[in-house]
């Protein structure tokens, strides 16, 4: 039986099961959607059984396909393993590389570095803030800044690094408005939003059992960039959520001072998401492994 069934088949067979697609299937595997269809049913053909139960919106696989990727999935990744072990040796990472990430001058430098490193890459890079999840679709992975929980998706989330984040504000407007206490006072003091402007998500705290807490403030000055965030918080345009580390300089020249509060700010947090964890392109955790080496990756 083996010789009359083709490898490709049934790697085919597997991404469609570990993605719950055939769309992303054939982009994970760089195929025509036709011909990763195509495979399933010569499959099935050659089967004799139905593998995946089709409708217009999902895909679900049937009994013989449940247990069809149960038995082979064992012995795949023995293979796989083993081919793995003879060409361990080989540290060279190659082929199309295609990242979705923020317009950040610290990411664009650690992609560039990687890339010099890596010149048998060929790297396809789009860049926006807040990527809508229906745009995800075709890129092998997924840079994205993030405070608080995380929504459910589909995607593997893997964090790259995590930066503790203080409330900031000049002296100029301390002087001019009530220093808040309570976050609750946030509601009528200027406030200045960033990274998360596009979607007006509230200002993400957390308590001292690590409960996270939000609150809505009073913004009239919103960008997604902490640059301009830290810009415009030194101006006296609002106070600002930063990472310490991207504004110590500025709080020990007194140009900034930390606003303590009841509830300290929830950390931001770069993540790298990417579609499943089968079948993972050696470039992608080399990638991800390269981008925590870096420093300033926040600037």
């Amino acid at each position: 039986m083996l010789d009359k069934i083709d490898q490709q088949w049934l790697k085919s067979f597997h991404c469609i099961y570990e993605n719950n697609s055939f769309k992303r299937a054939a982009e994970f595997l760089g195929l025509p959607t036709s011909n990763v269809s195509r495979h399933i049913a010569l499959l099935e053909e050659r089967l004799n059984t139905r593998l995946f139960d089709r409708t217009t919106r999902r895909i679900t696989p049937t009994d013989a396909g449940e247990h069809l990727y149960l038995r082979t999935q064992p012995l795949l990744d023995k293979l796989n393993d083993a081919l793995e072990e003879v060409t361990q040796h080989s540290q060279e990472v190659m082929g199309q590389l295609k990242v979705l990430m923020p317009d950040s001058p610290a990411l664009a430098q650690a992609v560039v570095s990687f890339c010099t490193q890596h010149p048998s890459v060929s790297l396809c890079c789009d860049t926006s803030i807040s990527p809508k999840e229906d745009l995800l679709d075709g890129f092998d992975i997924v840079l994205s800044f993030h405070r608080g929980k995380l929504e459910d998706n589909n995607w593997v989330a893997k964090e790259i690094k995590r930066w503790p984040s203080a409330v900031v504000a000049s002296p100029k407007i301390l002087q001019s408005v009530p220093r808040p206490f309570q976050i609750t006072d946030l509601k009528h003091i200027p406030c200045i939003s960033s990274f998360t402007a596009i979607n007006g998500t509230p200002w993400i705290f957390k308590n001292a059992k690590g409960e996270l807490i939000t609150q809505k403030v009073h913004s009239s000055f919103k960008v997604n960039s902490g640059h301009l965030a830290k810009i415009g918080a030194e101006s006296g345009l609002g106070l600002a959520i930063l990472p310490i580390e991207f504004c110590q300089a500025e709080i020990c020249s007194g140009t900034l001072e930390v606003v303590e509060m009841e509830y300290r700010p929830d950390d931001l947090v770069l993540y790298a998401f990417y579609s499943s964890r089968k079948h993972l392109a050696k470039k992608i955790p080399i990638f991800i492994e390269h981008l925590k080496h870096q420093e300033n990756i926040v600037n």
